[in-house]
């Protein structure tokens, strides 16, 4: 076959693959998003006519039925074990927020795209996307659940089969899907991650907006990388494609123009979660009240560049992704909760509509609303910078006993490196009391969650028997380590309940009988008595209650022999 009708062969195939696997969305008015089936189906039908796509169950959501990915692979080697080694790989995650269902269909022109070489052929990368995650509400369509945006017509529900919001599960893993996503993740260990979304909030002229993970938390090799260089060019390329850009507007109720703060991106988000193993994460968020094919093009687009800047960057981001683990080796600090940091700032030209207040129609109290026969671009203040307002030292090892079965299920779900203890084996090492915490009036996401926690270390020599768990913190899941066992950590396990029996007293006493025991203790103990004079000294509320003067007694005394009261259970080797 002569150059001239291969080309012709070559320009009929395009033309064929594009208009054989139109999507639904192509197909429709712009205003429509594909139903479940109609996405299995068309994945099914790409992969059975491209060698280049792999279409395959990995997961199983909390309604029973299957999660997919989609790989688009160009490479003769399928085995993404030896892959990753030496090629890039780009992970999507679509559909968490099936009320957001931009990415499901940009990706799946994506993927028609890259296999019918309408885009170039990547050298140096895969690309691997689940395809629609929180299944359960994608097939849950409507059309009122998201009574803020534009479009389309019909998409799923927030909520899962288990009415979880999966976008607060990822450390936790309370659901199926959340587990299954861990294992995708681990099994992939990409370098790059988008999680598409639609926003909430305020209004302005940009249709895309995005969440970068706080530089300080990813890591400062790869966050100040990530920030200044990658998705600098990713921004800059998107507004090549038309596509002007804000940090997510993380303003509810009121008006941007002075300016917002970064948003935080804890382990219990997508984003959060993979900065634990060194990706650099992105989430997608275009604006609720663009048009719904506005919003899947833009979409699509920072999927593009994305695809592109990798190509090119590759060796770079895997390099940096090594050298950022030396950030955190054993005996370093280590921040363990996050603030915004109020006096660094940098100025963007910020491209709003008019904020202003009106009466309301239904109370007649002052309401927002924005004009959008009045545009501005104005210099806000954008607050980006991180500081750490908690610290702990990373230590050689933790200590987890056999008895902790959930957080070790969940540690080798997230391929961390465990060592069981052969025979008993005594150590030395620091314990933590938990001295204080606060907790959440109403139910977060299945959980009575705590917060503001804070310790009292303690150190000695423990006993750890056989089957018991020694984990040392040099290897790549160091993060994950020490955000879920560190109980001061914003998502810690601790805080998302996982020890509360801890927290409960098991033997108690009964008044009329300790008070006289309690009176001879006073008599006999004088180290006790002093002690006990100057709490009533110290603390008049104490010294006019007496039902909690012999409650401290009673804790002071060795009758309060409850050495698995609030002690945690993980303990650190230094």
């Amino acid at each position: 076959m002569n150059l001239k009708y291969l080309l012709i062969f070559l320009s009929s195939s395009l033309f064929f693959a594009q208009n054989s696997f139109q999507t639904s969305f192509e197909k429709g008015n712009g205003n429509q998003t594909v139903t479940y089936e109609e996405m299995n189906a068309y994945y099914r039908n790409l992969a059975k006519s491209f060698s280049t796509i792999q279409y395959l169950k990995k997961g199983e959501d909390d309604n029973g039925k299957p999660i997919y990915v989609v790989i688009y692979n160009p490479f003769p080697e399928k085995d993404i074990e030896k892959l990753k080694k030496n090629k890039a790989i780009l992970f999507v995650n679509n559909g968490i927020h099936p009320g957001e269902p931009d990415g499901i269909d940009a990706t799946m022109m994506l993927m028609r795209d890259l296999a019918a070489k309408k885009i170039k052929t990547p050298q140096n990368f895969i690309v691997a996307a689940i395809s629609a995650y929180n299944v359960s509400g994608m097939l849950n369509r409507g059309s009122y659940s998201r009574a803020n945006q534009n479009g389309p017509e019909q998409y799923g529900f927030r909520g899962n089969a288990r009415n979880y919001d999966l976008n607060r599960d990822f450390i936790k893993a309370d659901s199926r899907n959340a587990r299954s996503f861990q294992e995708i993740y681990q099994w992939l260990q990409p370098d790059v991650f988008i999680d598409n979304h639609v926003s909430n909030g305020a209004d302005y002229q940009y249709t895309f907006t995005y969440i970068s993970t706080f530089k300080e938390r990813l890591g400062n090799v790869l966050g100040n990388y990530f920030y200044n260089d990658y998705q600098a060019k990713n921004l800059e390329e998107m507004k090549k494609q038309g596509y002007e850009s804000t940090p997510y507007v993380n303003i509810h109720g009121d008006i941007p123009d002075e300016g917002f703060a970064a948003f935080e991106d804890s382990p219990r988000y997508s984003t959060g979660y993979t900065s634990l193993f060194n990706s650099l994460g992105t989430v997608p968020e275009t604006h609720m009240l663009k048009p719904y094919d506005k919003r899947v093009d833009a979409t699509y687009k920072y999927m593009l560049v994305n695809l592109q800047n990798l190509d090119k960057d590759y060796q770079k981001i895997k390099q940096l992704r090594i050298e950022n683990l030396k950030q955190y080796k054993a005996g370093m600090q280590y921040g363990i909760r996050w603030k915004i940091d109020s006096t660094k700032f940098s100025t963007m030209d910020f491209k709003g509509y008019g904020g202003k207040y009106k009466p309301s129609d239904i109370s007649g109290k002052p309401r927002l609303y924005y004009d959008r026969s009045k545009p501005f671009t104005k210099k806000i203040k954008l607050f980006t910078t991180a500081v750490p307002v908690g610290y702990i030292t990373i230590p050689k090892y933790y200590v987890v006993p056999q008895s902790q079965y959930r957080v070790i299920e969940e540690l080798k779900r997230n391929r961390i490196q465990m060592t069981v203890l052969k025979k008993d084996s005594a150590a030395n090492v620091e314990s933590y009391k938990i001295k204080d915490f606060k907790t959440v009036k109403n139910p977060y996401e299945g959980h009575y969650l705590h917060y503001e926690t804070s310790v009292e270390v303690t150190k000695g020599n423990f006993v750890f028997s056989a089957g018991d768990y020694l984990i040392s913190t040099d290897q790549p899941g160091v993060k994950y380590i020490v955000e879920t066992l560190e109980p001061e950590a914003l998502d810690s396990f601790f805080n998302w309940n996982f020890f509360d029996g801890i927290l409960a007293q098991k033997e108690y006493y009964s008044a009329y009988i300790f008070e006289d025991t309690a009176s001879e203790l006073l008599k006999t103990d004088k180290k006790l008595k002093d002690a006990f004079e100057a709490k009533k000294s110290a603390d008049k509320k104490f010294a006019d209650d007496g039902t909690a003067q012999l409650d401290w007694i009673y804790r002071n005394s060795p009758y309060f022999e409850e050495k698995t009261f609030r002690q945690y259970p993980i303990y650190r080797i230094l």
